[in-house]
């Protein structure tokens, strides 16, 4: 890459103080339950961000057993407004942390950590961007408007957080998810589609019978829904991105007793919103297809069908493709490449792009997100980050963002 000297050195001066921040992040357990984990990491993130002339509000979750949503705004003197969203939870619990010694760790070129990867290196990134743009361009820092939201229960799909999102970005010329990006070199991935999710619930209600006095009265529910699970599975196509997964299910209380109730959780994901539609319809029709009776008088197991939270899909659209082509045009002038990734996960950017322009993939580079174990062969491994792909991504990041301010007044 080809960074200017004085940012390069502005970028470099900063980076002990970004990765300090990030490892008094991590320090912080800040599993999604854990409200006043998440209270101390919104606390420690404001008094950083507070420096940088930002003001913090804590936005209750619609959820009680969620903690505070974190939005942090800074006025600017001009009409440009530009959003950064990140999330304050991770998936892991403080026991689970302890059980597999899950701390901040230096090995090599890696920094392992809860969170240093999704998405607490992402915030520290964001740390990084401003603070570096507000010494180097001073005067497309103080134009901008910038508003800052990090969601406090995005690892257990909040849509509230999305709702505020999209009240608080309304005219925003652009919303930078900094969730991890993939770098190969001079290959920068960027996120511009992610598939949508469905969760959905499936109640097989049957007739309970004594399993050797009277088994030819029973409708045996779990049996229904093996064959339900089957007509499932067989509904993904990945020809067209549509995925059906079964991951949970449950039924019968006991072995001598003909089961009445059985429940299998599932969840759809779909690129595209027209294979998302077609998949909840063929889905629901399944509740016709009910093929289990009892022997004695045909009395029929039902089917209902659910869903209980959606995530909506994120297909390719222009205010997205805008972004990646000043991200390519920013990546020429540092000798570098764009690669534009569709991710199959989610984040918050799914509620945003229909509102306002919305890209993702903005944080720095790591792997093995959501784990926390380790073993001696190498076969499983922590989280990590790489330190040496902030200063690269930071710079991508800025010359974007003055190519994407300096047409706004």
């Amino acid at each position: 890459m080809h960074i200017q000297p004085a940012l390069l050195a502005r970028l470099e001066a900063h980076l002990p103080a970004t990765l300090q921040i990030l490892k008094d992040m991590v320090a912080i357990n800040s599993h999604t339950l854990n409200k006043s984990g998440l209270r101390q990491l919104a606390e420690l993130t404001s008094k950083a961000f507070a420096r940088l002339g930002f003001a913090a509000e804590y936005v209750p979750s619609v959820n009680p057993d969620f903690g505070e949503h974190l939005i942090l705004t800074r006025t600017g003197t001009g009409m440009a407004h530009i959003g950064f969203v990140s999330h304050l939870d991770t998936v892991f619990t403080a026991e689970e942390e302890r059980r597999n010694n899950f701390t901040w760790r230096i090995a090599g070129d890696r920094i392992y950590g809860p969170g240093t990867e999704d998405i607490k290196g992402g915030t520290a990134m964001m740390w990084l961007v401003l603070q570096t743009l507000r010494e180097a361009h001073p005067d497309v820092f103080n134009q901008t408007r910038w508003t800052l939201l990090l969601d406090s229960s995005e690892e257990m799909l909040s849509a509230d957080f999305g709702a505020l999102c999209v009240e608080r970005l309304k005219k925003a010329q652009a919303a930078l998810v900094f969730e991890a990006g993939w770098r190969e070199q001079n290959k920068f991935n960027l996120v511009a589609a992610r598939k949508g999710r469905a969760a959905i619930r499936v109640e097989v209600s049957g007739r309970g019978a004594h399993a050797g006095n009277t088994h030819t009265r029973g409708a045996n529910a779990i049996r229904q829904l093996a064959n339900t699970v089957e007509r499932i599975e067989a509904l993904t196509d990945h020809s067209i991105g549509l995925t059906f997964n079964v991951g949970l299910i449950h039924g019968g209380a006991t072995l001598n007793r003909v089961p009445h109730h059985a429940i299998a959780e599932v969840e759809m994901r779909s690129f595209s919103v027209d294979a998302y539609q077609t998949g909840l319809r063929k889905l629901k029709a399944l509740e016709s297809e009910t093929t289990v009776r009892s022997v004695a008088d045909s009395f029929p197991c039902r089917v209902s069908i659910r869903v209980t939270h959606e995530t909506p899909p994120w297909p390719k659209n222009e205010g997205s493709e805008h972004l990646i082509d000043t991200f390519r045009e920013a990546a020429a002038e540092l000798g570098c490449e764009i690669v534009r990734e569709e991710r199959a996960g989610l984040s918050d950017g799914n509620f945003l792009w229909q509102t306002v322009p919305t890209l993702d993939g903005l944080g720095p580079k790591g792997d093995n997100a959501h784990c926390s174990e380790v073993s001696a062969d190498g076969s499983k491994d922590q989280e990590y980050v790489e330190p040496g792909s902030f200063v690269p991504k930071a710079a991508l990041n800025i010359q974007a963002l003055l190519r994407l301010l300096r047409s706004h007044p």
